[in-house]
């Protein structure tokens, strides 16, 4: 290299031929004698001895490309016959910016795959957009825009900011749901819903949100009856809408929680959201007069095996059937007017029993949950007992009990004889057989309620003739596609009304005139099944082809924000087991293990009176407490980052001033994910990821520097103290090996991960220089320590292993495989330390400053009393609390530390 700088320096810079080509020449040569000169070691084989701002800069833009490169390269090559993994991340609607909830979510998907890549498994870890729905739609109106444009648009500026964060998604497999190729599959599957008699259209009283016009679900309105999204006192209307029967599969929803392994409390949730399935829905005929008027109508039985003893089918005042445009709604009025629990002119045949009970509208403003129909029983209420003598009603009774104490049925047709607990299961089987009821279901459960009267979402593949009623739109004719609308309001009904060449068309079935439905589907429907479609998201013929979709499936690791516990997880449940019923896939639950992300917090600054957000150049921070420029006094609180509360982070400024490897680092050990993180920079946690990631680059660099000192390698000079040094070092490799793959694969507890990492990082900084040249132990220890930070930060890890590869005479085979630190396989324990008796290394905390380590059985590992007595019996115990009075002592549950309270 000397000579070549030599000859540069004598080449004459006249006989270049100008200015920039001089320039071209000369930057090689500065570079080389600068003593501030910054290199990269992939680039120019030159190690940077420390690892600064500008080093971390080229390493980074350095290796961004290359990893994502061959991330796909990989993809493609990848052999089926590796065993699958499916890391999946909510997909986000495409708002046009990313904030730092995504890049939470998909910091930790990017990790697990990653890491799931590096042992072995063939991974999918897909993205799309969920890119249909009212923000869209109002953002359009406001601009005067194409809710298409702006949409297509915000993808696009959100894609790049995805991949500046080096994020190795297979975006070969992308879906955007307002695109005409996947929403065809939405209709597709809608309509199968529709041919199973579960997607059905009725009247019915629902939440009307007055700002954006449009129909909610009951879980959309928070606690105080407002609109989850604009705010909007909700009120009540009576409309024509689409629902979905989700009551029907509440059973086997319910009942399939218990084979799942726990989901951060989320399976609790869905279990409270469903209820206790212990009742069921028994569809009935309404007569006026002994006249069928062709309404159907469900009502609840909270004792299904009593159904033979009906009295009466009640229901409350605010039923639709007296508000609606039904056929019995004149008779209804007539009686109610007379007094309430008065007996109608209105009889209900029941359908399974074949008896007819009066129509009775009850005196209650409610009954249990969302009930709104029930069925009268005497033999099982009290109530419905006390009703039906008030009544002067007729009934079977149906229950006897006998001296034992047993319950057997009577006047029950076949059934009669069989106790209640096997009348039950055989009545409501028999039912859901012949398709009129019996399915089990919660008295606090409602069908869902997809309509929406928007104009961005998915259309509703029926049209409404007047001779056939409903009819769903043949598969060959999908997608039913969104016309062109030359302006939006936002007001009125349903925009796609405006489209009169559109809604104007022939009945599939009988080719007379008919409509189209103009409502359009709620955005939960396209979410219902993405998962699905990512399996074969190229696929024309078929929503995806049910051996992709079996290979896949289920979802490994589903990652996420807890707000979508309830709603999102349960539909996507439910069509799941709808689609395994109806043989499109094999598997009945789609996601596996979930792990629910907290939120990013920032700090916020309101003022006391007003509760008026200020941004933070409107505040005095010269004083202990900060105060208002204006002097007013200010509450500071941690909030979930939004732009109105002036506590945002643009990721891609933080991502300038830390860089892409930091802020990983940072989001994976600020908390475990399901925990908030409070974005603070004056932390520990980001200085804490700055410092460790200087101490991996001098160890590598101390490796290096070590073994250019002449002597050959040789493990046999190394005397007994440096051998048991070796043998700790090589233990300490195989316990983080052991416990770093544990949190990766079970708790995804990263933080801990990252502690155990650096604690490894502390035990190789204390080595002797005569260890970093003789030691194997050394040289593979910090391999293993490279390939494990290698998923959390890849471009870090990926120079770090370039600079250890090119080591000057290597020891162990690791550093002579080839490829990316990416593309090692993932390091496993020894055999011979899987021999040893199972110990875990346990930190010492007193009044919570570390004190050093005890190593600890790992079968009494959790047991806090026997691990505070070994504390207290080994050195670090005698010498730092044999005199001193213990408080109380706290065992981690989590990580190996237990922490000494005690009066100083």
């Amino acid at each position: 290299m000397q000579v070549s700088v030599r000859r540069l320096l004598l080449y004459p810079l006249c006989a270049t031929r100008s200015s920039q080509s001089r320039a071209a020449l000369l930057r090689p040569v500065l570079r080389l004698l600068s003593p501030s000169a910054r290199t990269l070691f992939s680039d120019t084989g030159v190690w940077e001895k420390d690892y600064r701002t500008e080093t971390r800069r080229k390493v980074e833009e350095w290796w961004h490309p290359r990893i994502m490169a061959q991330w796909q390269k990989d993809a493609l090559e990848e052999s089926a016959n590796r065993k699958k993994f499916y890391v999946l991340s909510m997909f986000p609607y495409p708002s046009g910016r990313l904030h730092m909830g995504h890049v939470r979510v998909y910091t930790i998907s990017d990790t697990i795959g990653h890491f799931q890549r590096m042992r072995g498994h063939q991974v999918l870890n897909p993205m799309g957009w969920d890119a249909f729905g009212l923000p869209a739609e109002n953002a359009a109106i406001e601009r005067g825009l194409d809710p298409e444009e702006w949409t297509k648009s915000n993808i696009q500026s959100m894609r790049e900011q995805l991949d500046s964060l080096g994020l190795c998604f297979n975006w070969d497999r992308e879906v955007t749901t307002c695109l005409p190729d996947y929403y065809k599959w939405t209709q597709y599957l809608f309509i199968k819903l529709f041919e199973a008699g579960l997607a059905y259209q009725k009247e019915a009283v629902v939440n009307w949100d007055p700002v954006d016009q449009t129909v909610l679900a009951d879980e959309q309105v928070d606690e105080n009856g407002r609109s989850w999204r604009s705010g909007a006192q909700v009120e009540q209307k009576l409309l024509t809408q689409w629902f979905i029967k989700t009551t029907n599969y509440a059973k086997p929803l319910l009942d399939a929680l218990q084979d799942l392994p726990e989901w951060y409390g989320v399976k609790g949730m869905q279990a409270n959201w469903i209820g206790e399935c212990t009742g069921c829905y028994f569809d009935f005929k309404l007569k006026v007069n002994g006249e069928e008027t062709g309404e159907t109508l469900s009502a609840y039985c909270f004792s299904p095996e009593t159904v033979f003893g009906a009295a009466y089918l009640s229901i409350l005042p605010s039923h639709r059937l007296l508000h609606g445009s039904s056929s019995v709604r004149s008779a209804l009025q007539k009686a109610f007017q007379l007094g309430r629990d008065s007996v109608t002119e209105v009889t209900a045949h029941n359908l399974f029993t074949g008896h007819e009970v009066p129509l009775v509208i009850s005196h209650k403003e409610a009954f249990d949950g969302y009930l709104d129909t029930v069925l009268g029983v005497p033999d099982c209420s009290e109530e419905d007992l006390s009703v039906a003598r008030a009544l002067n009603l007729r009934w079977t009774t149906v229950v006897e009990t006998h001296e034992d104490g047993t319950q057997t049925l009577i006047n029950s047709e076949e059934f009669s004889g069989l106790t209640r607990e096997q009348a039950f299961d055989s009545i409501t089987q028999k039912a859901r057989e012949q398709k009129v009821g019996g399915h089990l279901t919660s008295s606090k459960l409602r069908d869902w309620l997809i309509s929406r009267q928007r104009y961005w979402g998915t259309p509703i593949p029926v049209v409404h003739c007047g001779s056939c009623g409903p009819v769903a739109v043949p598969e060959e004719e999908l997608p039913v596609t969104l016309p062109k609308l030359p302006s939006l309001t936002g007001k009125g009904a349903s925009p796609l009304g405006a489209a009169h060449d559109w809604v104007n068309c022939k009945c599939p079935r009988c080719k007379g005139p008919a409509r189209r439905e103009t409502d359009t589907m709620d955005t939960f429907v396209d979410s219902a099944w993405y998962y699905f479609r990512y399996t074969d998201p190229h696929n024309p013929d078929r929503p995806f082809e049910r051996h992709l979709a079996d290979h896949w499936l289920p979802v490994d690791v589903y990652i996420g924000g807890k707000e979508h516990a309830v709603m999102h997880l349960y539909y996507a449940r439910f069509l799941c087991h709808f689609c395994k019923d109806h043989g499109l896939v094999a598997h009945r639950e789609p996601f596996w293990k979930l792990l629910v992300q907290g939120l990013i917090k920032g700090q916020t600054f309101k003022l006391a009176d007003s509760s008026q957000y200020l941004k933070r150049e409107e505040i005095d921070f010269t004083d202990k407490e900060p105060v208002a420029l204006n002097g007013g006094r200010i509450e500071v609180t941690w909030e979930k980052m939004s732009k109105s509360k002036h506590n945002g982070l643009d990721p891609q400024e933080v991502v300038q001033q830390y860089g892409v490897d930091t802020v990983r680092l940072y989001i994976l050990y600020a908390a475990p994910p399901e925990q908030d993180i409070l974005w603070n920079v004056k932390t520990d946690a980001l200085p804490g990821v700055l410092r460790w990631q200087s101490r991996l680059w001098q160890l590598v660099t101390k490796l290096r520097a070590a073994r250019q000192l002449g002597d050959v390698p040789n493990p046999s000079v190394l005397k007994k103290k440096e051998l048991a040094e070796a043998k700790k070092i090589w233990e300490n490799k195989n316990y983080a090996i052991r416990e770093v793959t544990t949190h990766f694969t079970e708790d995804f507890l990263f933080n801990a991960a990252m502690s155990r990492l650096m604690g490894l990082t502390n035990t190789l900084s204390s080595a002797t220089v005569r260890l970093l040249q003789h030691s194997v132990e050394f040289e593979e220890a910090l391999a293993a320590l490279v390939m494990m930070t290698a998923p959390m930060a890849p471009h870090l890890a990926s120079e770090l292993w370039a600079g250890l590869c090119q080591v000057k005479n290597p020891l162990s085979s690791l550093l002579l495989r080839g490829g990316d630190v990416l593309q090692q396989s993932w390091p496993t324990v020894d055999p011979e330390y899987l021999e040893v008796p199972d110990f875990v290394e346990l930190s010492v905390l007193i009044n919570n400053k570390a004190c050093g380590t005890v190593t600890v059985p790992l079968q009494v590992s959790k047991d806090s009393i026997r691990v505070q007595q070994l504390v207290l019996e080994s050195p670090i115990g005698q010498k730092l609390l044999g005199e001193r009075s213990i408080k109380r002592a706290i065992l981690s549950p989590r990580t190996a530390l237990i922490n000494f309270l005690v009066d100083e």
